[in-house]
């Protein structure tokens, strides 16, 4: 399994949100602390507006903020949210293949697709921002340590 740039994009978004808490952010920021493209990851924020997981405030003094406390943000809902395609082979989007009436490989890939996914539904993004970690990932990100919860 693979995600896409985007998704990454998304997470590392999330995090750098995260650990900036409460203050805002804005995608020049997030931008050059991860050394990503300022005009994909534009694209990537107008998503997770729209999707309500970042609050976007315009005009002077506006930024990013988490829209959601990080502990409802869940991991796998992310990425289902932002993978246009999570089909691992033809099959799985309805493409032709012979034998896909009795095809095990894609039993156990539809397995193995559920299970990955009901990993990250494990996870939500206060887990991938609390406890010692989080502080390591903040200065790594040249921000201030994450405030206490």
């Amino acid at each position: 399994m693979r995600l896409t740039r985007y998704t990454d994009y998304a997470l590392r978004t999330l995090i750098y949100l995260g650990l900036n808490e409460p203050r805002q952010s804005s995608i020049g920021e997030i931008a050059r602390a991860y050394g990503i493209s300022e005009n994909h990851l534009t694209k990537v924020v107008h998503q997770l507006g729209r999707l309500g997981l970042v609050r976007t405030i315009r005009g002077r003094g506006g930024g990013l903020r988490l829209a959601l406390d990080p502990a409802e943000i869940v991991v796998g809902a992310v990425v289902r949210r932002t993978e246009e395609d999570l089909a691992l082979v033809e099959c799985f989007s309805g493409g032709a293949c012979a034998i896909t009436p009795s095809c095990r490989l894609r039993r156990a890939l539809g397995e193995a697709l559920s299970a990955f996914l009901a990993v990250l539904d494990g996870y939500t993004l206060a887990d991938l921002i609390g406890d010692g970690d989080g502080a390591a990932v903040a200065l790594l990100l040249g921000l201030a340590p994450p405030e206490p919860v």
